[in-house]
């Protein structure tokens, strides 16, 4: 069975491992608790429905808190469905399970940049910068001839970059410290400082 748990993303330092300088993002990953289970009989696929960051039940509304309530649990801040992971209705999952596990998948939402040009957002040269062209970060023409007479779907324009749900595979475990709730991994994740990530093997 796959492993998972919840994090927020602290930040990017480096860490030396015997005489070399590795880059690593720290993630203060769980505790976590299983709020409620799915499976394959009653709702076609297992997974198991975790609550992250505990917080007041005053800041939740009336159909969250009937969620906790019901079950008689505490509330919680973030609540995300981890598939194919074991474990039961109250069970804390902390990031101990990953002691032994050598690379993981991180699932995190990259930073949204709002409304970018081609230049930015796909790397286009531009038009030259001299000669008198005054419109230098235009993306030119965009058309095609009479036949087919309609621009290409999926064509590379201006528009909204970034805010994108982005999974990176096979990022390497460098240390994991279970006193603290960290987790250490190599080089960098998607995603803003303290925000949400999914950490599954």
């Amino acid at each position: 069975m796959a492993k998972g748990i919840l994090g927020l993303k602290l930040g990017i330092t480096s860490i030396f491992v015997g005489d070399t300088a590795v880059p690593v993002t720290l993630i203060k990953a769980g505790p976590c608790m299983v709020i409620d289970k799915k499976t394959k009989d009653k709702d076609g696929y297992n997974a198991l429905k975790v609550g992250f960051v505990e917080i007041d039940p005053k800041k939740l509304n009336k159909p969250l808190l009937g969620v906790f309530s019901k079950k008689n649990l505490p509330s919680f801040k973030f609540i995300r469905e981890i598939r194919n992971v074991e474990g039961e209705i109250g069970e804390a999952i902390t990031v101990e399970q990953f002691n032994n596990e050598k690379f993981v998948k991180i699932t995190g939402t990259s930073k949204g940049k709002g409304y970018a040009g081609v230049v930015k957002r796909w790397g286009f040269a531009g038009w030259p910068k001299t000669h008198g062209h005054n419109s230098t970060r235009r993306p030119g023409s965009i058309g095609q001839r009479s036949t087919p007479g309609r621009v290409f779907k999926g064509m590379h324009m201006a528009g909204h970059l970034g805010d994108d749900t982005i999974t990176i595979s096979n990022i390497q475990v460098v240390k994991v410290t279970p006193e603290k709730n960290l987790i250490l991994v190599k080089g960098s994740i998607p995603g803003p400082e303290n925000g949400l990530v999914l950490i599954r093997t």
